[in-house]
């Protein structure tokens, strides 16, 4: 029994927003037909029927009058707490979420998970009744399974509509994707065209620089003084 209300915890755990408090239906932009919006109030409304009629049933088990064991009645207990508290919880969250949201998947998939546990719960409850309650209290837990597993059943039909209409979807928008791409003319890539008889270019002629001439030094016979003019020569006398 430990196990079953371990499950339960944990999948209604996890029916809570995504991270950041916003919830998965809340980016679905595409519009939703009246049919499929139609078909969902009605899976939400009886299932709103449902956790309403089982919180009020569960409140009618007197539990504590059974002729078991106090550790049995303890456990039988703590069943009917996780249901309460799950349905007063989770469950409305995460209706409200897919209200928000009507053909979101992982929404749609997270509702099915509580549904389910709320399933194998309800029966262990209900087992519980039939061994140690009375007919009436057993009728009543019995009323309440139903009407969760009948809504769980819609939800896994709801679950495989919506796939295979994503699924089409995926595939026309690949199949668009495709022919998009086939429209768009192709461009060639461009040539480059090498001549190999072409003569090689000519490489750039490079001009030499003039070396300068050194300058006469100073103290060479007939050198003048830099900056000086040097003396005219005397002019020879006749013979």
């Amino acid at each position: 029994m430990g196990i079953i209300l371990l499950s339960v915890t944990a999948a209604l755990g996890q029916a809570g927003p995504a991270a950041g408090g916003v919830p998965t239906g809340t980016q679905q932009a595409e519009p939703v037909s009246y049919a499929s919006v139609t078909q969902l109030n009605g899976m939400l409304a009886q299932l709103e029927a449902s956790s309403k009629d089982t919180q009020a049933d569960l409140v009618k088990l007197r539990i504590e009058h059974w002729k078991t064991s106090t550790a049995s009645k303890k456990e039988t207990l703590a069943k009917v707490d996780s249901i309460q508290r799950n349905l007063q919880g989770a469950l409305p969250e995460v209706i409200g979420q897919l209200r928000a949201a009507p053909e979101d998947l992982p929404t749609t998939f997270k509702l099915y998970r509580i549904l389910d546990a709320l399933c194998d719960v309800v029966g262990s409850v209900a087992e519980d009744t039939g061994a140690f309650g009375t007919k009436d209290e057993l009728q009543l837990v019995a009323n309440d399974l139903n009407g969760f597993d009948a809504t769980r059943k819609q939800m896994a039909q709801r679950m495989e509509s919506l796939s295979s209409a994503k699924e089409a979807e995926i595939v026309r928008l690949r199949t668009d994707l495709k022919t998009a791409q086939a429209a768009i003319p192709a461009v060639p890539p461009k040539k480059t065209v090498v001549d190999d008889n072409a003569p090689p270019p000519k490489k750039p002629v490079v001009k030499k620089k003039p070396v300068a001439k050194p300058a006469a030094l100073a103290g060479t016979p007939g050198a003048a003084p830099a900056g000086q003019t040097p003396p005219a020569a005397a002019p020879s006398k006749p013979q």
